[in-house]
């Protein structure tokens, strides 16, 4: 079979600041898919780069008194050490603020712009009077215009959820100087992504992008795309536009260029008959394969602005998009508060890199839904999975070789089982290719306990003791290896170090895919040493408390002693605030891994609101499909680790199977006000 050329990448992480596990899980994702795609033969070049443009970076490296060039090449030091530390393989790690990115920057402005395809409009903005400059939305705070809540950001409330113009903010303040924002006129430039809907439309449903995520992206496109703004004003950290005084860049722009750039940069770098061509993997016709990997939070960046770029400024567009959700610990968003916010270099002072990969791994499927990480079940599944069943498969049969056999493996397999591991690989081999880990761990897992069960069935520490059967022991002890090389080929990608750790173990040349179609036979093997040790977890425990921090937040609030009863009241005034509707319940379904929850699909009226409810133990879900109940409409949503509940059903009981959900007659029409 023709071996692949293939291009990766990976986010890239901003310069202002560390690397943490959010960031690891997309570059230990791309990791195992890049090295998988190695190991099975293929050219995979890896490439990443720092973001390091923008109002943000400019103004931390003043607040800090260098350069931002003396900012981010400290930076990008201290990340590519976290990468390295994780046994993350790029083969180049670049930076946006480039000659390459620059170069590549004002190609594509220039061709879009001879393409018709960038427009020109004056727009007002908040500008800060004592800073000169203009404010991004996040630069600017006031009271919420809808919910009166202060210290509210320019684009949305984080109280009541309501979006809006930073203009239309109470007393608003610029968050650099404090001072009161006035309007001023400018002149900005934009993309014309307004063309591009038809183009988008199908390029969105080629294949290209896990389903989940075009329908979501359908959302934007049936709403109708608006051109995008690509111009910031001076002063700003970036590259000035082509013919273009005082105007910069937008960060959004130059940043996915940063992957040609760094791809470009690393082809510079190479030299022989393999080096690879930039050309060959950018030109519109190429047969080689573009593969970004991105958390869902800007997948319309990478979807819809990015390819649209691309196909106008004559280069190709992504082979495919893999998007991931975003990390939560126990079950609650990353706290420096609690500890769970954990920056890559703190983790690598207490625990081994490669337990968390493993961990990620097991979490980690094609879609978008977020990932939870349980501090005690990852202390469980490495020490049950990775020792307890894959190293403990090698540490029970090398004794008996090294000992009683010198170290020499029988000539070939007798059990079936042998073969039926090795003959997984093509199934393993296409979960991989699919993002599917989640579901290959378990599949190896499973290979893992047969494997030791086969051991234990056949008892060789039992077999030893009679004269007559240390053949039989050989031979079973020979099979057991044979199955733990097998596993060590299916977890390399996920692995590295263990498995090179096992690769001398078993005395044989780095392993790679073609490995499986063959067992090893009459093969001397090392002497064993332990080659992974427990997690302990008093070691997470250290991890955790180095990582908590106290926050401005966590202040405890000093109030009047109280002098009203205990009971918590509301007002007449408060109550009418609340927004109840009649709903329709469409679907219904149990929620995967919650306790008590069920997922409702409700209709109310012009829209479908997605709702967990905590009646589980109380209904099945195909009860309630076509029930008319009572929603709590204007709740603001809620990010849980299974989704976002956008509201409330109500219901009442003492809780178990004596919950009651409130509902209206089924006369009523979804979205009638319940008064």
């Amino acid at each position: 079979m023709e071996k692949r050329k293939i291009l990766v990448t990976s986010a890239l992480p901003n310069a202002n600041g560390s690397i943490h596990l959010g960031h690891m899980l997309e570059h230990v994702q791309t990791d195992i898919w890049a090295r998988f795609q190695r190991l099975r033969g293929n050219q995979c070049i890896y490439v990443c780069a720092d973001d390091t443009h923008g109002t943000a970076i400019m103004l931390k490296a003043e607040e800090l008194g260098v350069t931002p060039e003396t900012l981010i090449a400290d930076i990008k030091r201290e990340h590519e050490q976290d990468f390295q530390g994780f046994l993350v393989s790029h083969d180049n790690y670049h930076s946006t603020h480039s000659d390459e990115n620059q170069h590549y920057s004002s190609l594509i402005y220039n061709r879009l712009k001879a393409a018709g395809q960038i427009k020109t409009r004056s727009v007002n903005q908040l500008y800060d009077p004592e800073k000169n400059m203009f404010l991004a939305d996040r630069f600017i705070v006031g009271t919420c215009p809808k919910c009166k809540t202060p210290d509210q950001y320019g684009d949305n409330c984080e109280a009541c959820g309501a979006t809006y113009d930073a203009t239309d903010l109470i007393d608003p303040a610029s968050k650099i100087s404090g001072a009161t924002p006035v309007l001023k006129e400018s002149t900005h430039f934009f993309f014309a992504l307004s063309n591009f809907t038809d183009f988008l439309s199908e390029w969105t449903r080629s294949g290209t992008l896990h389903p989940q995520v075009a329908n979501k992206l359908a959302e934007w496109l049936d709403a109708g795309l608006q051109d995008w703004d690509i111009s910031r004003d001076a002063p700003y950290f970036g590259f000035e536009i082509p013919g273009e005084s005082g105007k910069y860049f937008y960060v959004w722009l130059d940043a996915p260029i940063g992957y040609m750039a760094s791809f470009q940069h690393y082809c510079d770098q190479q030299s022989g008959d393999d080096a690879p061509v930039f050309d060959d993997y950018w030109k519109t016709d190429s047969t080689y394969e573009v593969h970004h990997f991105i958390g869902k939070d800007i997948i319309n960046f990478h979807a819809l602005f990015w390819p649209a770029m691309l196909s106008k400024a004559d280069f190709r567009t992504p082979t495919r998009v893999h998007a991931h959700g975003f990390i939560t610990v126990d079950g609650q968003k990353m706290s420096k508060s609690r500890g769970t916010f954990i920056n890559a270099k703190t983790y690598l002072e207490f625990l081994d890199p490669e337990y968390l990969r493993y961990y990620f791994a097991t979490k980690l499927g094609n879609g978008i839904d977020d990932l939870d990480i349980n501090l005690e079940d990852f202390v469980t599944k490495v020490n049950s999975d990775l020792v307890g069943k894959v190293v403990n498969i090698a540490s029970r049969c090398a004794g008996f070789i090294n000992k009683q056999f010198d170290g020499e493996l029988a000539s070939e397999p007798t059990t079936g089982l042998v073969e039926e591991i090795l003959n997984e690989r093509d199934n393993i081999a296409q979960l991989y290719e699919q993002d599917e880990f989640s579901k290959a761990m378990r599949q190896i897992m499973a290979m893992a306990d047969k494997a030791n069960q086969y051991i234990a069935e056949h008892q060789p520490w039992a077999m030893i003791k009679d004269p007559n059967k240390r053949t039989e022991v050989q031979q079973v002890c020979s099979d057991g290896i044979n199955m733990f090389r097998a596993l060590m080929i299916y977890l390399k990608p996920v692995l590295p170090s263990l498995a090179s750790r096992a690769e001398h173990f078993l005395n044989v040349s780095p392993l790679v895919w073609d490995d499986l179609a063959t067992p090893l036979g009459s093969h001397k093997l090392n002497k064993f040493k332990p080659i992974l040790a427990r997690l302990e977890s008093k070691d997470v425990a250290k991890l955790v408390e180095a990582s908590t921090q106290s926050t401005p937040e966590q202040k405890p609030k000093v109030s009047e002693p109280k002098t009203e009863p205990t009971e918590q009241y509301i007002s007449i005034d408060d109550f009418s605030k609340i927004d109840l509707r009649v709903a329709k319940v469409i679907n219904a379904e149990h929620v995967e891994g919650a306790d008590k929850l069920l997922q409702l699909t409700l209709d109310i009226g012009d829209e479908k609101r997605n709702v967990f409810s905590g009646i589980k133990s109380a209904y099945q879900p195909e009860s309630l499909i076509g029930k008319h109940v009572v929603l709590v409409a204007n709740l603001a949503p809620r990010k849980m680790k299974f989704g976002v509940s956008e509201g409330m059903v109500l219901a009442a009981g003492p809780g178990g199977s004596d919950i009651f959900l409130v509902e209206a007659d089924n006369g009523a029409q979804p979205g009638m006000a319940v008064t």
